[in-house]
């Protein structure tokens, strides 16, 4: 591994605080070791990887990585942070973070030592030696396996698929297991080995085949029909399914085969001895031969629908700064020259200096000027996470033409998925090797621009347009009890996961309609915002007024909670939702569904995507609009202290409450 870290890709201070910082921090010291091309190109590609799946594990971990076009060598740096580093994962921030940088056409040789670094990373001795290093020298000979460091049991490596033959004697119970991620190459292999450590603990014997970058090396069809059950720990598809047929079947993402092991192979056991035999598809082996006409099996479908909502908040995440700046650059300019600005003459042509209607002009064409590129790049980057770079260009053409079309938002979600689709249609048809390298800068943007433009402006283009007329006029349409169950809905989808899909599901349809705003469309937004506020607003309030209810954790981050609360970011209250969640989300969501149905009955509207409290001004019937929030407040608040003053009435033996009632009353 001396190619791909020296000393000058250690840091081992590392004094970044979030993972962006992190990240950049020592990409830096890649591009100055001439390994990286383009710094930001580079970490545009690590956050669309780090958008698909956080990259952090537990034993603090984090292992933030890509393919990248920008790549020049496959290249390792590492970096310890003293405080700790949130990269997602369950058990806290990472304090040992490698940065993997793979070029887009890396070589197997440089990707099989990056994978056996991801197996390394499994083993607490290895890290802990990381740990204690103290020269960034020493350190990178370590991580090369230079120096003297503790290696995993060698009496008993992971059994690959090259490796593994079937066995007479073999374990009582016999696991065949198969881990992929989406760029293969550091989960891919840290679940392998993952799996097969749990297995020997287990007394399973697992075999492991793993279809990452540096190869795809087939399970030994007798292995397979030895099997007693199957492992899948996967984030994209696994190749030749049906040689599985017949088993019975675990089939969970990568992050779970890295982080419980022993639950799956737990699992597995019993399947096996319940008979559950999975619904494999009957295919000849071949990726393309095994949809069978129903679609696939359910495990497949489910699949489909996890990768489908990746796709449309990749889409989104890209989408939401480009909302936020234009809506709040648009509002801000209604709050200093009036509506009438959207009227005003190009600033360009016509601008004084000391007008304040002048400014307000220009902040109101700035804010629209950011917004006509909300459905473009909604489409491009819902593309972009299905076919990755090639498809940006036919999905941003894609958006570019629902805008022409007016088929809106609805059409920039479309027009992704067709630019999706197609790109990927095209990626399989094999091309003689001499046209790689055009395929993905010149052919496939060319082609799939070409069929998707047709699509949009002849084919599905006016139908979405029409719809989206329709669901329009349906809003403006709203008044009495449709308008308070759609707040209902809204507030409750908002509540349920925080900032998980439903939220952003709910979210994402209120900011759809500022694209074309209506009345109705308007108080939707208000409905949506207000709803989002009160998850982390009760459970501030409740940590104040009944804190022996919660612990010394979660008091503190109760008083955060006010500040992410009233700036509308819900997530303020996941660290509690995720301590009890059976009591604090069906609160947080009454509350939800109150301040929703609240908000829509009062008509509030807000022109704003984004600002909570700091944009109350710009509200449409302010005073109500608090009052919502308020209400839905306070409810959320009676009942998360109600359930959990319950739990804690409940945990109390009689025997106790009853002698400890006869001390009360004793002392008085």
């Amino acid at each position: 591994m001396s190619e791909l870290i020296t000393a000058e890709l250690v840091d081992l201070d590392l004094s970044a605080a979030t993972k962006d910082a992190a990240a950049r921090s020592l990409a830096e010291r890649m591009v100055a070791a001439h390994r990286v091309t383009d710094l930001d190109g580079f970490l545009a590609d690590v956050a669309a990887r780090e958008a698909q799946m956080p990259t952090g594990l537990d034993g603090g971990i984090g292992i933030p990585h890509c393919r990248s076009e920008h790549v020049s060598a496959p290249t390792l740096a590492f970096g310890r942070s003293a405080r700790g580093i949130d990269f997602g994962a369950a058990d806290g921030p990472a304090d040992l973070i490698f940065l993997i940088a793979a070029p887009a056409g890396a070589d197997d040789d440089h990707l099989t030592i990056l994978s056996g670094l991801a197996r390394r990373l499994m083993d607490p001795e290895f890290t802990a030696a990381l740990r204690a290093g103290d020269d960034p020298g020493t350190v990178a000979a370590l991580i090369r396996g230079e120096e003297p460091a503790p290696e995993p049991e060698a009496a008993t490596p992971i059994r690959t698929a090259e490796e593994a033959a079937p066995a007479e004697d073999a374990a009582p119970f016999r696991i065949v297991a198969v881990t992929s991620c989406p760029t293969g190459i550091a989960h891919t292999y840290m679940a392998a080995e993952s799996l097969t450590a749990a297995g020997r603990a287990e007394g399973v014997e697992v075999t492991v085949e793993t279809q990452g970058s540096a190869g795809f090396s087939k399970l030994d069809p007798a292995v397979i029909a030895a099997a007693d059950a199957v492992i899948w720990a996967h984030d994209v598809e696994v190749r030749e399914k049906g040689r599985f047929r017949g088993k019975p079947l675990v089939d969970v993402g990568v992050k779970a085969g890295i982080n419980r092991p022993a639950e799956l192979i737990a699992e597995a056991r019993r399947k096996a001895e319940r008979g559950e035999i999975a619904a494999v598809p009957q295919g000849e082996g071949g990726d393309g031969a095994e949809g069978g006409a129903d679609g696939g099996s359910g495990a497949d479908r489910a699949h489909f629908g996890v990768r489908l909502r990746t796709y449309l908040m990749s889409g989104v995440s890209y989408m939401v700064p480009f909302v936020a700046a234009g809506g709040l650059l648009i509002a801000l300019s209604f709050a200093i020259g009036g509506y009438e600005v959207a009227d005003a003459k190009s600033v360009a042509d016509h601008f004084v200096w000391g007008q304040a209607d002048s400014w307000a002009a220009l902040l109101n064409q700035i804010g629209s000027a950011a917004f006509g590129f909300l459905v473009p790049v909604l489409a491009g980057y819902i593309a972009y996470g299905m076919a990755d770079r090639p498809a940006l260009v036919p999905g941003f053409v894609g958006g570019a033409i629902a805008l022409t079309v007016e088929a809106g938002f609805l059409g920039g979600l479309v027009a992704g998925l067709l630019a999706g689709a197609v790109v990927m249609a095209i990626q399989r048809v094999p091309v003689h090797p001499t046209l790689r390298g055009i395929m993905p800068v010149l052919v496939i943007p060319l082609i799939a621009s070409a069929v998707v433009g047709f699509l949009m402006f002849i084919v599905v283009g006016k139908p979405i347009a029409a719809l989206q007329s329709a669901l329009t006029d349906w809003l403006n349409g709203l008044s009495g009890s449709n308008a308070v169950i759609l707040g209902v809905v809204l507030g409750l989808m908002m509540c349920f996961d925080m900032g998980g899909p439903l939220n952003k599901v709910a979210y994402a349809f209120a900011v759809g309609g500022l694209t074309d705003p209506t009345d109705g469309s308007l108080k939707v937004m208000a409905a949506v915002m207000a709803a989002g506020m009160v998850p982390p607003l009760a459970l501030a309030l409740a940590t104040a007024v009944r804190k022996k209810l919660f612990t010394k954790t979660e008091r503190e981050n109760g008083r955060a909670a006010w500040v992410l609360g009233a700036s509308f970011i819900t997530e303020g209250a996941i660290p509690f939702a995720a301590a009890d969640p059976l009591r604090v989300i069906p609160s947080v969501m009454a509350g939800g569904a109150v301040t929703g149905a609240l908000s829509m009955a009062f008509g509030c509207t807000l022109r704003a995507p984004h600002g909570g409290v700091f944009v109350v001004p710009l509200i449409g019937e302010p005073f109500l609009y608090l009052l919502a929030i308020g209400a839905g407040t306070l409810v959320a608040t009676a009942l998360v202290v109600l359930l959990k003053g319950a739990r804690r009435t409940a945990a109390v033996p009689a025997g106790e409450a009853t002698a400890a009632g006869a001390r009360v009353g004793v002392t008085a």
